[in-house]
Order: structure tokens, then sequence, then C-alpha cells
């Protein structure tokens, strides 16, 4: 359900055009309101949500509708500081504290004082850190690196993680302490894909404004590329979003985009909800390959299962009629197998398992195992044929991407 302009506060908007805030989810407005009513109240307020959702816009709202408005904003990202120097840059430090201290140096919380700090991951602090800040909220004092004397300093802190702060308490990774008083309010920010038609309207934004910046013809989408751009999970939410439309906006430009396109600029992962993979790639990856190898070791293992199965009734159908041969024949049938190349009539003739004259010998079939491209190339095919050539069915069925399909049909001329 999405809230119609009209309905929304004239403040409201106001923050929305002003921060260039897009949207009408109620569960983005409703984490505005919040921000919104929280800001002339000096309280501290965390803020949670997945990383890319945009969570640095809301301590510039709340700062901007606070009392201290006119004093020094400061945004910090502790998780990109060295554990080594966060004290200092946070707290201050006098010269010769340590090597390379050649002078007294100013904190971001003195240097904020009377104004807001922003502390962006904030669940990335030491815990020596943490304790600091504590005493910061509790007090208002601070001690620099090297120093012995306290001061003093009026500071507002609004704090922002994507990390899981009961688990981190939890685990010891986080103060409880701190936690709490970190978290005297609670935004949440909603993630991209819990936003609904804001998907549609964002992606409009991103592409318009990358054609008027750079001075390109804006592309278009058809009706499957923005169906898969609204269903696709956005693992990276907002950043993301606007990487991909960005990327799209530049090779395209002009064209009509389809949803090929579209799936060419999405990561290569497996179906659209699957969480994204950090870390550093090698130059090829083998991802693909071994989604499509698994999914055939499984298939294989269920057949050997059913294969197993009948077996197991051959051999009771074996063991009914060998039960009822005479005497005579008995150490006959259970005597030991001979060798291939001899004949075997005896014991099938005494199962009496039908055989299809027409197919080859064992001699005749060559001994040659599929290549794993053949393999690979022939489960694709049947996939297909079992889903009459629909891709996105196919790719569900073999558990891989669609652009990952794409990619094997062109590669095996499955077109």
């Amino acid at each position: 359900m999405e809230i119609n302009i009209a309905d929304q506060s004239e403040e409201l908007l106001r923050i929305k055009q002003r921060f260039g805030i897009v949207g009408n989810s109620p569960v983005l407005l409703h984490a505005l309101e919040r921000a919104i009513k929280v800001a002339p109240i000096d309280l501290s307020v965390l803020i949670v949500g997945e990383s890319g959702t945009g969570k640095e816009f809301f301590p510039q709202v709340i700062h901007s509708l606070s009392p201290r408005k006119h004093k020094k904003y400061i945004a910090v990202n502790c998780g990109a500081i060295p554990e080594g120097t966060i004290d200092s840059e946070l707290f201050g430090h006098e010269k010769g504290a340590f090597t390379g201290a050649v002078a007294s140096r100013k904190g971001y919380f003195e240097e904020a004082d009377g104004g807001t700090i922003f502390l962006d991951e904030v669940a990335e602090l030491p815990l020596t850190t943490q304790a600091r800040l504590l005493r910061v909220l509790e007090s208002g004092e601070f001690i620099k690196v090297g120093s012995s004397e306290v001061q003093r300093t009026d500071i507002r802190v609004v704090a922002a993680t994507n990390v899981n702060m009961l688990k981190a308490v939890e685990q010891g990774r986080f103060r409880e302490d701190l936690f709490y008083r970190l978290s005297t309010v609670t935004i949440s920010v909603p993630p991209l894909r819990d936003r609904g038609n804001d998907i549609r309207l964002l992606t409009r934004k991103f592409s318009s404004d990358f054609a008027e910046r750079y001075r390109m013809p804006q592309v278009r989408f058809d009706d499957e590329a923005v169906s898969l751009i609204s269903h696709y999970r956005w693992p990276g939410n907002v950043r993301q979003l606007k990487n991909v439309i960005e990327q799209i906006a530049l090779f395209d430009a002009g064209n009509l985009v389809t949803a090929d396109t579209v799936s060419a600029h999405l990561p290569d992962i497996s179906g659209d909800y699957s969480p994204a993979v950090s870390g550093v790639t090698s130059a090829h990856s083998y991802a693909n390959e071994r989604e499509i190898l698994f999914n055939m070791i499984f298939r294989l293992q269920r057949e050997l299962d059913n294969m197993r199965g009948e077996l197991d009734s051959l051999r009771r159908a074996s063991g009914e009629i060998v039960s009822r041969q005479p005497a005579d024949m008995a150490p006959r049938l259970l005597a030991a197998p001979k060798p291939l190349s001899e004949p075997q009539s005896t014991v099938i003739d005494t199962i009496a398992v039908p055989v299809d004259t027409h197919a080859p010998m064992a001699e005749d079939v060559p001994n040659v195992a599929p290549t794993l491209e053949e393999t690979e190339r022939e489960t694709i095919r049947r996939a297909l044929v079992r889903n009459d050539g629909r891709r996105k069915s196919t790719a569900r069925e073999l558990n891989i991407s669609e652009r990952t399909l794409y990619r094997k049909i062109r590669e095996y001329g499955l077109e």
C-alpha cells in the first residue's frame, strides 16, 4: 500500500525534497516521521538497517530540525578508522602521546561541541573505545589520548549500524550498557525490497539524473525489464540499484532496455533472492559450473535411489523364483557370476527379465565418458524441453540465475 502525496504532511514533503529522498512507501514514511518527531528532543538515536538503505540521510534530517542545527555536524565512519587510531580520532591526543604525535590534536567530540556527531558502523568500535564513548554519553566527559585532564563536551550522538546489535551484545562484541544508551530511540530504515513501487520511482530518478548530468539520451524500460527490476531482491539496496541503473544508462543510452539487458548487469548469483556475496573474486569464477554440477549430482542421486529401489524389487522377485525351483537347480542359481564375456543366460532365463533384442550389446558400446561440457549441455537442453523453452522456469528448475542460463544457452548454441 502506497501513501498518497496529498496525505503526507507538509513538513514531510519538504524534508523529502530537501534531502532528495524518493519514495512513498509506508515503511519509509514511518521512519522519516520518527526522525522528524525525535529531532527537537535531545536524545541519542540508533538507526538500524541493511547496508545501502540510506541510513546516512536520517542523522542529517535530525540535525537540521534540532536546536543544534546552527552548530557543527560531523559524520564519522567507525569501520574505516584503524583500531589503533580510533581513540585519537574521536577524542584527540596530546603531543608525544604516541609515535608520530608531533602536536596536540582535537578529536571529533571536541570539534563538534554543541552540535551533532554521527557514528556510522558503530558496532565496529573496539571495546576500549566503547567504554570511552559510554562515559561521554553519561557525563559528557572525555580524556584525550596521552592526557590526564578531563574535558567536557555538549554533543548529541546519532549512531547507525547494519549489525544485529542484540546478537553482538550476546556474543560480547558490543557493550550492553552502551547499546541501551545509544538506542534511547531506534529508527529502522526499511530494505529496498520492502518498499514496493518506490523501486520504480528510484529507477526513473536515477536514469533521468544520469542522462541530465552527462547530457546523454535517456533510456526506456519495457514491461519485462520493469518487472525484473521490481522483483529482484536488491541485496545492496538503494546503493546497488543506483549503480546498476547508471551502468545501463551509460551503455544503453537512448535504447529500449529489455529484461535480458537488466539481467546482464545484475550480479551472477543464483535466483532473485540470494544474499550479496562479499569478498575478492578471482579472474575466473567457477560458481556457475559448480551450481550446475551440484544440481546434476543431486538429480543423479535421486535416479540412483530409484534404480536401487527397482533392483531391490527385482531381487525380491528373484528370491521368490529361486525358492520355487527344484533343489538340483539351486546350486546353479547361487553360483558366482561368470565373467561378462561369457553368456549369462542361465541367470537371465531363470529370473525371466525381458531383454530388448534391438539394444546394443555391452561390447558394442564405446567406453568413452561424456565430457563436462556435453553433460552440462544435455542437462540444460532437457530442462528447456521439459519447460517448453521457458527460460525463467528452466532456471528455477536448475536452481541457477537467468543470467547464467542465458549465457549457457548462447555458449552451447541452444537458442
